[in-house]
């Protein structure tokens, strides 16, 4: 298990894809603090922009428009990659079994999303400090840093769907078109009473603890739960009964 995810750290160091990724992970950021700067110089008596609300449009972003996709990305390459490049059937033929193989690369995935929302969180952090907005504190940080890490940690287990449609259908392709209307769907219900009933949609509401009335939590929590806990049996389900070509 441990040389598995060894192999994995060391085969992502010899592709450009993490570096890729960090630069999706830091549009974000750029587009939130950047853009509100610029616009704040050009008004003769501007609005007080505090550092609280950089950190919650930033991670608006991140979790409602940018991170399904990006994570979309991240997920179709690492579970495709041995089947584009025809190395799992010879990879299982080692003392290998194939839940330790679905572990290691579960385990990857989830240190590279973990790693590009904090990427994401820091670039706000710095960029807000250099760009001397106000109501820093200490308590902001750390707040900020655990809604950050919360809708990392709920988009990961919201992408065993995009780790099924990618092991069935053995390319990147459809993963993408998955996410991207994910996305969509994200973004035309973002103001509807409703949406969270929509497991991608509520994560944001769901890290910045402020879920709609309409519906008990539990209805909530419960959906997620069912796209999640549903799509990693049908992975286990699959990956353990399906012959490798």
């Amino acid at each position: 298990m441990a040389s598995l995810l060894f192999t994995e750290f060391l085969k992502l160091k010899r592709s450009k894809m993490f570096l890729i990724s960090i630069l999706g992970a830091a549009v974000a950021p750029f587009m939130v603090v950047v853009a509100t700067w610029v616009q704040l110089q050009t008004k003769a008596n501007p609005p007080v922009v505090l550092f609280e609300q950089l950190f919650y449009e930033t991670n608006l972003y991140v979790v409602l428009v940018i991170g399904v996709p990006l994570y979309g990305v991240v997920t179709a390459y690492l579970f495709s990659r041995e089947y584009q490049e025809d190395t799992l059937k010879n990879l299982l033929t080692i003392p290998v079994s194939r839940m330790s193989y679905l572990l290691s690369k579960l385990l990857m995935l989830l240190m590279w999303i973990i790693a590009l929302t904090l990427v994401a969180w820091s670039l706000t952090l710095g960029l807000g400090l250099l760009t001397r907005f106000g109501g820093f504190s200490g308590a902001l940080v750390l707040q900020s840093l655990q809604r950050f890490v919360t809708g990392g940690l709920l988009l990961f287990i919201l992408s065993m769907p995009a780790v099924l449609i990618t092991l069935v259908l053995k390319n990147y392709v459809p993963t993408i078109i998955f996410t991207i209307v994910i996305t969509m769907i994200n973004v035309m219900g973002a103001n509807s009473e409703h949406r969270d009933l929509f497991p991608w949609a509520a994560v944001q509401d769901i890290t910045n603890q402020s879920l709609l009335p309409t519906y008990p939590a539990f209805y909530t929590y419960a959906l997620i739960a069912a796209a999640s806990l549903g799509g990693l049996a049908a992975i286990l389900i699959y990956f353990s009964r399906t012959d490798i070509d």
